[in-house]
């Protein structure tokens, strides 16, 4: 009775499994997808042409879409009992172990490199900021301004980054956003009591590491899920096989 019954165990397991890994494949896609496209993404409006981040985006987007083929794939194959499309899947599947793998290796030795492309375009807002001659750049502004008084910061490390700024009027201005004003202008004159004296960085670092461990949360799902599917696809076409040998 068990023996009979273990083709439908594998089967049952197998697309359980699947459909794990399809909700995972999805969750990555769509997580990188809103870090790519969300204009009121502070890091993406920074600097949006930006190479090294618009390209592990991409890849992270790429990854979790090939994930979803390979499940639809799977699900014929498991489904249907078709050992070409089981063998293929079982292929897909630990080259989508590999990738992740390099993929993962590639966002650990890269995090530095993306946290200082962070810093020095911040820097260079700062800098920039209020400026009459750099219109283009007022996206970006409003953007650091929302940053800025949602998180209750101000600069990069403190309330003094503002003095490299050389739009204002004064030395002692600083940003509007920076202070409990309500003023709908870059600068104002406010005393120190009323500014917001931490810097962001410490409020974009949580921002990252919370994204980065929900990523390698997901990758680190998909990685479990890959092995689990492998072994019971594997376990599914031993089945098969026998079966196919019984019958002659």
């Amino acid at each position: 009775m068990l023996r009979n019954s273990k083709p439908l165990i594998l089967k049952y397991f197998l697309t359980l499994v699947n459909g794990a890994f399809l909700v995972f494949g999805l969750s990555l896609m769509g997580f990188a997808a809103w870090l790519l496209l969300d204009r009121n993404n502070f890091i993406t409006a920074l600097d949006e042409n930006n190479y090294l981040i618009v390209c592990i985006f991409r890849i992270l987007i790429g990854t979790g879409s090939a994930i979803v083929l390979v499940c639809l794939l799977g699900n014929l194959g498991i489904h249907s009992e078709i050992r070409c499309l089981l063998i293929l899947y079982a292929v897909l599947l630990v080259w989508a172990f590999g990738v992740q793998v390099v993929l993962s290796a590639l966002i650990f030795i890269k995090k530095e490199e993306v946290h200082q492309v962070w810093h020095e375009e911040i820097d260079l807002v700062i800098c920039q900021y209020g400026s009459k001659d750099m219109h283009e750049d007022i996206p970006k502004w409003t953007i650091l301004n929302t940053l800025q008084k949602t998180l209750q910061c101000c600069g990069q490390h403190n309330y003094t980054d503002w003095i490299k700024n050389k739009n204002k009027d004064n030395s002692e201005q600083v940003p509007c956003s920076c202070t409990n004003s309500t003023l709908k202008k870059w600068f104002c004159d406010e005393p120190l009591n009323a500014t917001y004296l931490e810097g962001c960085e410490n409020k974009i670092n949580t921002w990252y590491q919370a994204n980065a461990l929900t990523l390698l949360g997901i990758n680190f799902g998909l990685l479990v899920t890959e092995v689990l599917q492998i072994s019971l696809t594997v376990s599914f076409l031993r089945h098969i096989k026998n079966r196919i040998y019984a019958e002659m």
